[in-house]
């Protein structure tokens, strides 16, 4: 301590807090992190600006992956939206567009992220509730109708059935005489997550990284514009996991989709550059900032020191951002516009790509057009309004967030450690590691909120009266049977045969070891559905089934 603090304490503080005692005995971030009462430059003496900051666009990456960042371009807002059948998503994608949204982004029922057909009795309730309903490449057709592909970034919210979407949309693309090389965009494609912490997997984990090493090797070849995976934290963070749990178990995932790849004899360099990553912006808002900051920088080593990457652009973490939809409250939902800005800032802030803020009704429904436009604006305010854009990481320097990046960059290297220490992210998974790490995580937090520990504004604190909330988005419920009606012309009309053809082609593709996006690509133009196609697969690969205790 300088004698400038001690003094400082001595004279100011100790007076001040025998007249107003603080509000804790302890701070601390939502993982645990102290806070210190002060951050001055003690806190970095041994801080190496070079190794540990460096400059925009250059290695490690701490400040961000462009040189100009927001200053030659703003990031790519992307509102996740769907519901409903192709038609009714396509016109809320129009809308979006005509508000400004600069690229698209896809969310699907739950039937079509568990590769069941909107027939199938399990998909009885469920078809267009949470996203839109795609059975074959003629809902993607409605799904995409007017849309400039080779103009528009599309994101797809989809992770056992990636493989399929991805083929239905590059299918798409053929039909309207569309260049393979000139689509961009992203598919989540991360099934390890699912298997964390979500649970819309399908197959085991061995034939399900196959698929996900066939997109990636089949993208690296002819999809040069196209991310193969988006590497997902944010579906760990709202499971409940922490905000260094969120760090260190998506980097986990990557280094075995790396590692995958790797084994298929593909040079890091060749592929790497296009791997993306996707994180939530929660509510302590300095944490996140630093979490962001701390993620690029590691990822920046591990490339460079583990794997030997030599291009710069494979070091590089690029990321989506959504904002926390786990702290949206159905009580007072106008607060959670408050939340989705806070947030939203501290994502662009941190240095992402792109952004998805959350409307403030989604805590009761899907978003109707007015919140989704109100979410959009949010984010188009902090580009234009609030002069953050202006200038590179201007949170760079500060004590409190260099301090905190190192803390979590830290505590991120351990939990890599101990899973190194299983024998791998597959290992870890399969003993539960992650699950029950997160599950203490979301207990935690739960306990404190319930005691009050941790204020909730309008949910534990704060409360009002409130009457019903009227204007909320209702999905048709006669969609089901429109969309099965669908279905059933499909099979009418299309050539039996050629189905049968395609499909018995795939089943020896899975059965062998061939890339398999070939022939799926080659399925759903003979007409083949999500469904038929998944349960090609299942009849090869069987079904994951989640360890007892979870």
């Amino acid at each position: 301590m300088s004698e400038q603090e001690r003094e400082w304490e001595e004279k100011v503080l100790d007076p001040a807090l025998e007249r107003t005692p603080e509000r804790s005995s302890e701070f601390q971030t939502p993982s645990g992190i102290p806070i210190d009462r002060l951050y001055t430059p003690e806190h970095l003496a041994d801080f190496d600006y070079d190794q540990e900051l460096g400059y925009p666009g250059q290695y490690p990456f701490t400040r961000g992956v462009q040189p100009t960042m927001y200053r030659g371009r703003l990031w790519t807002m992307r509102q996740y939206a769907g519901y409903g059948n192709a038609e009714q998503s396509n016109r809320r994608y129009k809308y979006l567009l005509a508000q400004g949204q600069t690229g698209l982004s896809v969310a699907f029922d739950l039937p079509t992220q568990m590769g069941y057909d909107s027939d199938h009795p399990l998909a009885s309730g469920e078809v267009g509730k949470v996203g839109v309903a795609i059975d074959s490449i003629r809902d993607m057709e409605l799904l995409l109708s007017d849309i400039p592909l080779e103009n528009v970034s599309t994101s797809m919210t989809i992770n056992a059935t990636a493989s399929i979407l991805l083929a239905l949309y590059v299918a798409v693309a053929r039909k309207r005489g569309v260049p393979e090389a000139s689509l961009s965009g992203t598919v989540q494609n991360d099934i390890l997550k699912e298997y964390i912490a979500r649970g819309t997997y399908i197959y085991p984990t061995a034939p399900s990284m196959r698929i996900i090493g066939d997109i990636i090797t089949y993208c690296a070849g002819q999809l040069p514009r196209w991310n193969p995976i988006s590497i997902s934290g944010y579906h760990i963070r709202e499971a409940g996991s922490t905000a260094v749990q969120e760090v260190a178990f998506t980097l986990a995932n990557a280094i075995a989709y790396v590692e995958e790849v790797l084994r298929r004899g593909i040079s890091i360099d060749d592929f790497a550059p296009r791997l993306a990553f996707f994180f939530n912006a929660h509510s302590d808002f300095f944490e996140e900032v630093a979490k962001f900051r701390a993620a690029r920088r590691l990822w920046a080593h591990i490339m460079q020191e583990r794997y030997g990457a030599k291009n710069p652009q494979s070091m590089m973490l690029r990321f989506h951002t959504q904002t926390a939809g786990s702290s949206l409250t159905a009580q007072q939902p106008e607060n959670n516009v408050v939340r989705v800005a806070i947030q939203a800032l501290s994502a662009v802030l941190g240095g992402t790509q792109s952004l998805h803020t959350n409307s403030l009704d989604e805590a009761l429904a899907l978003p109707t057009e007015r919140s989704a436009r109100i979410a959009l604006r949010t984010q188009q305010i902090i580009a234009h309004e609030t002069g953050v854009a202006s200038t590179i990481d201007p949170m760079a320097g500060s004590y409190y967030v260099e301090s905190l990046t190192n803390s979590i960059e830290e505590r991120a290297r351990a939990y890599l450690g101990r899973i190194d220490e299983m024998g791998g992210t597959l290992a870890a998974i399969e003993g539960g590691f992650q699950q029950d790490e997160i599950q203490e995580a979301a207990y935690s937090w739960q306990s404190e909120v319930d005691a009050g520990e941790r204020v909730i504004v309008g949910v534990n604190r704060y409360g009002v009266e409130e009457g019903p909330h009227a204007h909320i988005l209702k999905v048709d419920p006669t969609l089901q049977s429109r969309q099965v009606e669908g279905l059933r012309q499909l099979r009418e009309e299309r050539e039996a045969g050629q189905v049968e053809s395609a499909l018995a082609r795939l089943r020896n593709a899975a059965e062998g070891s061939d890339n398999l996006m070939p022939l799926i690509i080659d399925s759903v133009e003979n007409l083949c559905t999500l469904g038929e196609i998944s349960d090609v697969l299942r009849s090869v690969f069987g079904e994951y089934h989640e360890r007892k205790g979870i």
